[in-house]
């Protein structure tokens, strides 16, 4: 299944990159706290709110062990626009209040980079508010690890294609990444993404437009939705 399972990853990472390209990668690897925040502030929300969110939370407090004992309000205010705002607030302040780091040094996720991708996600996922596809992100977009994060886009999509026949994307993210194909998972999930929002839609996909529909094994095609999606190409966790 494996074997079976990568070539079929293989495949429809081809046909993503023909489609949209080999998408881009931050020039630098973002710090994992900061990465952690962002992925926090991305959760229902569009990339251009969490990102205004996120760059409004480090102008407001520019060292984070100020995060430790501000007032809520004042966390609430700064990420508002990601909406969400006491949720998100309140998970962002119990990270940073459970970090090493004292009053004479900031909280840090750096210790992680010694860890290994199951050590990584089991400890990031202890923290309330944080679960495995926020987890991932910071494997894959900070540490550059292969490790391919599942959104709902990602699940949605996979499992239409029929490369998986999973119940939710935790399910999804755990069997294609038992032994992901090296060096893709950056342009897989990032492409897939772009599938999922701009094509391969919740509703009313505009299948005649996918660059995966030869070997799609959705049943409930949709060929009638032929407008030509509007590219949404600002993907927050590469502009950390």
């Amino acid at each position: 299944m494996d074997k079976e399972l990568n070539e079929k990853i293989i495949e429809i990472n081809n046909l993503l990159i023909e489609r949209f390209g080999i998408p881009p990668k931050n020039k630098r690897k973002p710090d994992p706290l900061d990465l952690l925040i962002a992925t926090i502030l991305s959760q229902n929300t569009n990339d251009k709110n969490s990102y205004k969110a996120f760059r409004q939370l480090k102008n407001e407090f520019p060292d984070y062990s100020l995060v430790k004992k501000a007032p809520l309000t004042k966390i609430k205010n700064a990420i508002k626009v990601a909406g969400l705002a006491e949720q998100k607030a309140k998970a962002i302040q119990n990270l940073i209040a459970n970090l090493p780091g004292n009053n004479s040094s900031s909280p840090t996720l750096n210790f992680i980079k010694k860890m290994s991708n199951e050590e990584i996600l089991s400890y990031l996922t202890n923290f309330k508010g944080i679960g495995v596809k926020t987890a991932s992100c910071v494997l894959l977009f900070s540490l550059r690890r292969n490790v391919c994060p599942v959104d709902t886009h990602v699940h949605r999509t996979l499992n239409r294609m029929g490369a998986v026949q999973t119940k939710n994307p935790v399910a999804t993210f755990e069997i294609i990444n038992k032994n992901f194909p090296e060096g893709i998972a950056h342009s897989f999930h990032t492409n897939l993404i772009r599938l999922g929002r701009e094509i391969c839609l919740s509703n009313r996909p505009k299948c005649n437009l996918c660059p995966c529909r030869r070997i799609c094994k959705f049943n409930e095609k949709n060929f009638s939705n032929s407008a030509e999606p509007q590219p949404k190409e600002f993907m927050l966790l590469d502009n950390v």
